[in-house]
């Protein structure tokens, strides 16, 4: 995300370009703010170039490489939302470690001349699961996000207030590199509560003493909506549009300032389908040639939606869910390797800072290659499920209900009375859901499909039921909470009337790998049945290390849809459909010093002629198959 801090434009660019005064974030207190046409730091006009770069998304050991690559293009500051839902995965239980240790980010990036720019939400969207929510809100009684709303009110000030105590001492008062911090996120799209608004505002203001902005579209109703007295107002999008657009529509004074794009997207994210290519700038010369003219970037370095991180989108009446790899087109593609859009932007950016401001591109090693290595199955998917059901219940429960955030949850149903016909599940199928009668694959129910196809069950009394759901990720914004409950809600049918009544629910949420997988068991999948672990082992080639010279990417050739594992580390989902065929393995996951890495593939669609191989590519590749279980 480059913005724009000077009305003058990028001419305008000042000698304040340079790195921060010191590594020590208490060591020189200072002060950011603004007037009519500039921002002002330490009394002194300021141009930010900046770009987004979510520490979370990316792996620990390279946030300083990742940090080191954008001041090497020439940006100063560096844009980052905050996970809330990474930091509380459960009520009061915080999580502060490994890529959760945003300070220690913002910390490496005042070291290697940045400043930073907070963007803590509460909702950040940003193709974040539930846009960044955590899973249980939707369990407390009377909840009702983004509202004034007690139950919100109370959750957000307790993460708001957590958040503080951890990155307060890292604002450019105390010296630290944190300059300004964003109310809300586009709020404007989604609602006009000023008393919500102002209530976020107290809570952000009790704990960090920088100012407040607000980033909308740049519209009027998004501007009036999104824009609070006494909060800066920005807008995202097109600069054309957006700026105008504020100078139009907000009129308080006390929300005036220089004008700053927040996001300007250059180009947009990728979603599992077949109908959906992979989205990329670099090569297309056009697309180049606007981002260089406009000079702004939303996401300067994507990074990866680890395990099930990633969000749905809700667009043309279906879940588009999106895929492991944010790589976005960025700049600095998913691996932290500069593009030739990078290489552009330097270029352009370099003749408007002071001669020899911008530092070197660092030397990134080449990508590994790892030779094909054999996967063997070992276990099926529900094998590993609990002895007893979590729960029996006359109609099924949700995926909360259950404590369960992420994965896959699995109801059964004994069958009391022959029935037959068009299998119906609740209110409609909310993510993916695989129907097996007595243990054989009958179907699936697609929600990333406009039509997400139906089910014909022939159901004899004894017969054995059972809905594997996946949850694809739950919609990144969206305005009716109960959308965001996962697994089946409301009654399953069969034909015309015929309720499915008694149902017993398992978690499967694999938060951690299963026991069993390395007991030396062999299954044999066959056609249709139910999903399978595969395990196997690999290498590093000679001289590759635990860093960006073991870096490759994963392919798996014959795989169909599942969920991969590197030395126990959940790296995303992969799909057949594309436009994503490798998953980015970094080389600091890897074992090196020729020891064996382990893998772990769940594959939720085994087949008997089929054996299940995987690679390591240098040269990534993208592309579309079609979907056999397409409706």
């Amino acid at each position: 995300m480059l913005l724009r801090g000077a009305a003058a434009g990028l001419a305008a660019l000042v000698s304040v370009f340079a790195p921060l005064a010191s590594a020590n974030p208490m060591a020189n207190k200072g002060n950011f703010t603004y007037n009519d046409k500039h921002f002002l730091l330490n009394g002194e006009p300021f141009q930010i170039i900046g770009g987004q770069m979510d520490p979370q998304r990316i792996p620990k050991e390279y946030w300083r490489q990742r940090l080191q690559m954008a001041r090497a293009m020439g940006l100063n500051t560096i844009f980052s939302y905050i996970f809330w839902n990474n930091l509380e995965s459960s009520p009061g239980q915080w999580n502060f470690r490994d890529r959760n240790d945003v300070a220690q980010f913002f910390r490496i990036a005042q070291e290697e001349g940045l400043h930073v720019v907070l963007r803590p939400g509460p909702d950040i969207c940003g193709e974040r699961e539930w846009g960044g929510f955590p899973a249980w809100l939707s369990q407390i009684a009377g909840m009702k996000v983004r509202e004034n709303n007690g139950p919100f009110l109370n959750a957000t000030k307790d993460y708001l207030d957590r958040l503080g105590a951890d990155l307060r001492r890292l604002q450019v008062t105390n010296g630290g590199p944190i300059l300004m911090a964003q109310l809300e996120n586009e709020y404007g799209s989604f609602g006009k509560d000023k008393t919500y608004l102002q209530a976020m505002a107290d809570m952000l203001r009790h704990n960090f003493n920088i100012f407040l902005y607000t980033n909308d579209g740049g519209g009027k109703s998004y501007l009036e909506g999104g824009q609070l007295h006494g909060v800066l107002a920005e807008t995202d999008g097109d600069p054309r549009i957006g700026f105008a657009a504020r100078d139009k529509y907000v009129t308080d004074p006390t929300s005036l300032g220089p004008q700053l794009d927040g996001e300007y997207y250059i180009t947009w994210i990728d979603d599992w389908s077949s109908n959906s290519a992979h989205h990329i700038t670099s090569g297309n010369q056009a697309a180049m040639e606007r981002v260089v003219d406009d000079l702004d970037i939303y996401m300067f370095h994507g990074g990866t939606n680890w395990g099930f991180e990633n969000s749905a989108i809700w667009a043309n009446d279906r879940a588009m869910a999106v895929t492991s790899s944010y790589d976005y087109g960025a700049p600095l593609d998913e691996s932290g390797r500069p593009t030739e859009v990078y290489h552009k932007l330097r270029d352009m950016i370099s003749k408007h800072v002071p001669a020899g401001s911008i530092p070197d591109i660092p030397q990134a090693p080449s990508l590994a290659e790892v030779q094909e290595f054999s996967l063997e199955p070992t276990l099926t998917l529900f094998e590993t499920r609990s002895a007893q059901p979590d729960t029996q219940s006359a109609q099924p429960v949700t995926m909360e209900s259950l404590g369960q955030s992420y994965g896959f949850i699995l109801y059964e149903h004994k069958v009391t009375k022959a029935a037959g016909g068009v299998l119906t599940l609740g209110d409609g199928p909310r993510d993916r859901v695989i129907v097996y009668v007595n243990g054989a694959k009958v179907g699936v129910i697609d929600r990333t499909y406009v039509s997400p196809g139906s089910v014909q069950a022939s159901l004899e009394e004894g017969d054995l039921v059972q809905l594997l759901v996946e949850n694809i990720g739950r919609v990144d914004y969206s305005y009716k909470l109960k959308e965001q409950q996962k697994g089946i809600v409301g009654n399953v049918t069969v034909g015309q009337g015929n309720v499915l009544e008694g149902w017993s629910t398992y978690s499967l949420p694999l938060s951690a790998l299963p026991s069993g997988l390395s007991g030396g068991k062999k299954v044999t999948p066959k056609d249709n049945d139910p999903p399978v672990f595969y395990t196997g082992s690999f290498k590093l080639p000679s001289g590759a290390k635990s860093d960006l010279s073991g870096d490759t990417f994963l392919a798996l050739p014959k795989g169909i849809k599942g969920q991969v594992w590197v030395n126990g580390i959940n790296l995303g989902r992969y799909w057949t459909v594309g436009p994503q065929q490798s998953l980015y393995v970094p080389g600091c996951y890897i074992k090196a010093h020729g020891r064996s890495s382990d893998i772990v593939v769940l594959e939720l669609e085994p087949r008997a002629d089929t054996q299940l191989t995987g690679k390591g590519i240098a040269t990534r590749e993208w592309g579309n198959n079609p979907d056999p279980d397409a409706p």
